[in-house]
């Protein structure tokens, strides 16, 4: 026993360092592939297409905006431990939600409020395309018909490329009053920023809340903050963030009441996920892992009903997913993705994703995977299927070959769920390798001008 406890630091260091360097040199092969064969990867011929594999332009510039997510970073690294230590677990809710939103505005605000303002006023982002809707049933039953590329009045690539439901959600905001795309930016990045919670509560439901204490930070100061700051990929985070803790919180409940309410919620926002995006079926993995954790499969009947009410009113009102869903694999492969190889992108997808997630999570993987197969007590049990349930749909995902490229925000849903693996890693590597997370943002910050 004395050996094998002995050996344990050093095995646990070695799988840290060994994880790293998978991951670093993905990042390096994604990089390096492009630029020393004649393999033409089609990232694109735009602003920011000329530093494959990432959707960014190389831009280096030490601009005073910079200090915004240094100053935050260091005021977080700095009071987090005692305000964690001393909150209670609503206070505390409410300080994850505040950290995240101020570091992902601190980050979207390097270029200034037009870096966030630009995204949202591009012709092919929803919300330029939802205020030319006038008529929102209409909108539904021409939504397939205008979905090809070859029709004169297609969809813009972004309302194209997802199910109605992403650009609804924009409709209502325009009907709202909301005619300014900076505003608009500003209400996606706040709604995006409550994913964190969603996640710790999940956390705290089937692990515990000392873990999901622990949790936090992970999911807070992640380089992936930089595209839920400017993407309306945030949206679908904490829709789907949400769906899955309401899951574990019906997967978990000892009162009948509590069981039906909280599964029939998980369901109709899980159900809505699938509406947002396509690729959001694969929130099935962690669902399942959900209600493995929770031991109670009763909650998924419930679950079940909830999506099948969201999938009945769409149906309803003239969009059938399963017809949809073809037409876009065509306008998918009509356009640059044809060109984009498959060999390529299929693990070069998770060298950039690593821009997202940071290399912090690829030396927890072996830890992940040491606490899964020893079947750990549930406080370290729970974050590990989480986490590995991420990862899973990540590899699906690419395996797909209907995620090549610019996953960087199109897998933040499941990304944000990997980052729990971190965890799991002994204490007093935490700071250290939190610093190396938000150094990560703030040097991607610095060389490069992303797209989102």
């Amino acid at each position: 026993m004395g050996a094998s406890t002995s050996r344990s630091p050093r095995l646990t260091w070695a799988a840290a360092w060994s994880g790293v360097l998978i991951g670093a040199l993905l990042v390096a092969a994604a990089i390096i592939v492009p630029r020393v064969t004649p393999i033409d990867v089609a990232i694109g011929t735009g602003d920011f297409d000329d530093w494959k594999p990432l959707k960014a332009a190389w831009e280096p510039e030490l601009t005073p905006t910079l200090l915004l997510p240094v100053a935050v970073g260091l005021l977080g690294f700095v009071l987090w431990p005692r305000l964690s230590r001393s909150s209670t677990w609503p206070q505390f809710l409410a300080l994850t939600f505040v950290g995240s939103w101020l570091w992902t505005a601190a980050l979207g605000h390097v270029g200034g409020a037009q870096a966030i303002r630009k995204v949202f006023d591009r012709d092919s982002e929803y919300f330029v395309g939802a205020k030319e809707v006038t008529s929102i049933p209409q909108f539904m039953t021409e939504f397939v018909d205008r979905i090809p590329k070859h029709v004169d009045d297609n969809w813009p690539i972004h309302i194209a490329g997802h199910p109605p439901g992403a650009t609804l959600f924009f409709i209502m905001m325009n009907r709202m009053g909301v005619e300014d795309p900076y505003t608009a930016g500003m209400i996606v990045m706040t709604l995006g920023c409550t994913a964190a919670v969603g996640v710790v509560l999940t956390v705290r439901t089937l692990a515990s809340e000392r873990m999901a204490r622990r949790t936090a930070p992970w999911v807070v100061a992640a380089p992936s903050a930089i595209w839920m700051g400017v993407s309306g990929d945030a949206l679908f985070t904490a829709v789907a963030a949400w769906g899955l803790a309401l899951l574990a919180l019906s997967a978990t409940a000892e009162r009948r009441s509590r069981l039906v309410g909280f599964g029939l919620g998980s369901g109709l926002l899980l159900g809505l996920c699938v509406y947002l995006s396509y690729g959001l079926v694969l929130l099935g993995v962690l669902a399942l892992a959900v209600l493995v954790l929770g031991r109670r499969w009763a909650a998924l009947p419930w679950a079940l009903g909830g999506a099948l009410l969201v999938a009945a009113a769409f149906t309803l009102a003239g969009f059938r997913w399963w017809e949809a869903f073809p037409v876009l694999v065509t306008r998918y492969y009509d356009g640059i993705q044809s060109d984009r190889p498959y060999g390529y992108w299929v693990w070069a997808n998770l060298g950039v994703w690593t821009f997202s997630a940071g290399l912090a999570v690829w030396a927890a993987f072996g830890r992940g995977i040491a606490e899964v197969r020893r079947r750990a007590a549930p406080e370290r049990f729970a974050p590990a299927v989480l986490g590995w349930a991420g990862f899973a749909a990540i590899l699906l995902a690419t395996l797909s070959s209907m995620s090549q490229a610019e996953i960087e925000r199109i897998w933040l849903p499941f990304t944000i769920w990997v980052l729990i693996l971190p965890t799991l890693l002994p204490a007093h590597w935490h700071r250290p390798l939190i610093a190396t997370q938000m150094g990560t943002a703030i040097l991607i910050e610095l060389l490069w001008t992303t797209q989102w």
